[in-house]
């Protein structure tokens, strides 16, 4: 084809226009999947349907010698890889995923690449963090995760426990250089001198919001950051495990971080933090969105609003105050047993539950009415003030002490103190049993409370209960955030106790210690029936008399009186 042809040059012209054209759109779609980060800031990043972005930092300064880049999203997880394609070694796959390059001498740009494994699209925040040669390289030792060099923490929950755990790290090096041996020597120049530390920072309670969480995210990113806004965990040495267990606080949101330290060196490096809020976005059972069961929500509103009657009358009403603790004794033994031996539904269990706590309820009312021992009915009471301050003790920082990881010590420690408590009341009976009504009562409306918005006082007990139902839960460390809802229903708790005993106490202060039994009380009166020949009602034949005279009045024929004359007058 003649393209000097002067009829032909408006055809080679919008040839050449179409290529530019061409050029132009691939670089900018090329752009519009590049995105360009700064050392330590947060940038906003969108993984487009079924395709990759590319995380770019460039004009690294000399002096640094690695670097992490951390992705979060609220859910969804996303590829974080080192080359285009991710493969196996060289990607890791999370909803909190990170990597950690090593530079080369005159390396200035470094770039990874994102994308979500099932082609849908995410959104999500990222930080690339610097270290220098004096910094320990996070999970540089590992032997147990695809990564060469795994910085990040891994995190399982079910509804006992969440597990983290994360690669031993290494003594850092600078550019160029061959990392030190992990496993070699176990000298003070070794990363064997390395601690760790362990780092909860909890979300605001009841907020799953996405918002929320990113925000909170910037504040558990780095070192500095951890150590102002996180508490503390635990610290420990490069000979202990890498392996930590928490009690799983569904609908809590919490960010767990790990800080790795020199102390010859005094430097510092962060892991990948990774959030959970022990429960699932994706699942239509039991996910995020639905954690209040309606039977949950029935049942403990009931136990509420008969609590709330207890703290205030229940002395008076002694029946009723029986049946009440005698259905919260049962029931709680009996869903122990029925979760630990059988795989029945929770609704089917909670059901039974309640059923089996209307019968300790009678037989508690039962026993008192027919053996009228006030004294074995006040211990059944007291073991139950017992057991709920014993399991508040142990909600506090005590039950983290590593001795109270060990089940032994913990149920003798548990047992002691619950039984204490109803010895202790033996001498005031009366005052310990108002006592009892008006605390247990009271944390009944906190239940209750719970049941519809979320309160970490319910782990007061719930600790216990997942201690009993689960032989691995005593490794676990069970502190929970006290936020505002806490404080409030605290402050809830004290005021409803403290009226309903003051309460009781003024309006029982001129009556009886306790009711007195009516079955004791019918043979008393029986007894004094029978003794005393002035009181009418001895001489008056029995139930049973009376019954078989009346039989033999309508069974037997009356005789003839004879010849009968009339009256007269």
């Amino acid at each position: 084809m003649d393209w000097t042809d002067p009829g032909k040059m408006p055809l080679k012209r919008e040839c050449l226009v179409l290529l530019v054209l061409s050029w132009v759109s691939s670089l900018r779609a090329q752009d519009e999947n590049r995105v360009m980060f700064s050392l330590g800031t947060f940038q906003n990043v969108s993984v487009p349907v079924n395709g990759t972005v590319q995380a770019v930092v460039s004009r690294i300064p000399a002096d640094v010698s690695f670097l992490t880049l951390q992705f979060h999203t609220h859910h969804r997880n996303v590829t974080l890889s080192y080359t285009p394609i991710p493969l196996y070694g060289f990607s890791v796959t999370a909803a909190d995923a990170g990597l950690l390059s090593t530079l080369t001498l005159s390396q200035t740009t470094v770039s990874w690449f994102l994308k979500t494994p099932d082609g849908s699209s995410a959104a999500g925040v990222g930080v690339i963090l610097p270290y220098t040669s004096a910094d320990p390289v996070p999970g540089a030792c590992n032997q147990e995760f695809p990564l060469e060099i795994d910085p990040n923490i891994y995190l399982q929950y079910n509804m006992f426990e969440t597990t983290i755990t994360f690669a031993p790290a290494n003594i850092g090096y600078g550019r160029g250089e061959s990392p030190p041996a992990c496993d070699v020597d176990m000298g003070s120049s070794t990363r064997w001198r390395l601690v760790y530390e362990l780092y909860q920072y909890f979300l605001p309670e009841g907020d799953l919001s996405e918002q929320s969480l990113i925000s909170s995210l910037e504040r558990a990113a780095n070192v500095q950051n951890v150590q102002d806004n996180s508490r503390k965990v635990v610290s420990l040495s490069s000979h202990d495990r890498t392996q930590f267990f928490f009690s799983s606080l569904p609908g809590q949101g919490v960010i767990f971080s790990v800080i790795v330290r020199d102390p010859v060196l005094n430097t510092s490096a962060s892991y990948i933090p990774v959030h959970t809020y022990a429960c699932s976005f994706n699942s239509t059972l039991d996910g995020c969105s639905d954690l209040g069961r309606v039977s949950s929500k029935v049942f403990f509103t009931v136990i509420g609003l008969a609590g709330l009657l207890v703290c205030f009358v229940g002395h008076r009403f002694f029946k009723c105050e029986l049946f009440y603790m005698g259905f919260c004794f049962m029931a709680f033994i009996f869903f122990v047993l029925i979760t630990r031996t059988t795989a029945l539904e929770y609704d089917i269990r909670l059901a039974l539950t309640a059923l089996m706590g209307v019968v300790g309820g009678v037989a508690m009312v039962m026993s008192w009415w027919r053996f009228g021992s006030v004294m074995v009915c006040v211990l059944v009471v007291g073991l139950i003030l017992g057991f709920l301050i014993s399991s508040i003790a142990f909600f506090t920082p005590l039950g983290d002490l590593p001795i109270f990881h060990n089940d032994v010590v913990f149920w003798v420690v548990f047992a002691c103190i619950m039984v204490f408590v109803p010895l202790f009341f033996i001498r005031w009976p009366r005052e310990g049993n108002i006592f009892t009504c008006g605390v247990v009562g009271a944390y009944a409306v906190v239940l209750a409370v719970n049941a519809y918005t979320y309160t970490s006082l319910s782990y007061i007990t719930l600790d216990v209960l997942k201690r009993l139902l689960n032989h691995n839960f005593s490794r676990a460390f069970i502190s929970v955030p006290l936020q505002d809802i806490d404080f409030i229903m605290i402050t809830v708790w004290v005021v409803l106790g403290v009226s309903g005993i003051v309460v009781q106490l003024y309006r029982e202060k001129s009556r009886p210690f306790f009711p007195p039994s009516p079955y004791v009380m019918w043979k008393q009166e029986r007894e004094r029936r029978k003794t005393n020949v002035l009181d009418p009602s001895h001489h008056k034949l029995s139930l049973s008399a009376q019954i078989l005279g009346r039989i033999r009045q309508l069974t037997q024929r009356a005789e003839p009186a004879g010849q009968t004359t009339p009256l007269l007058l």
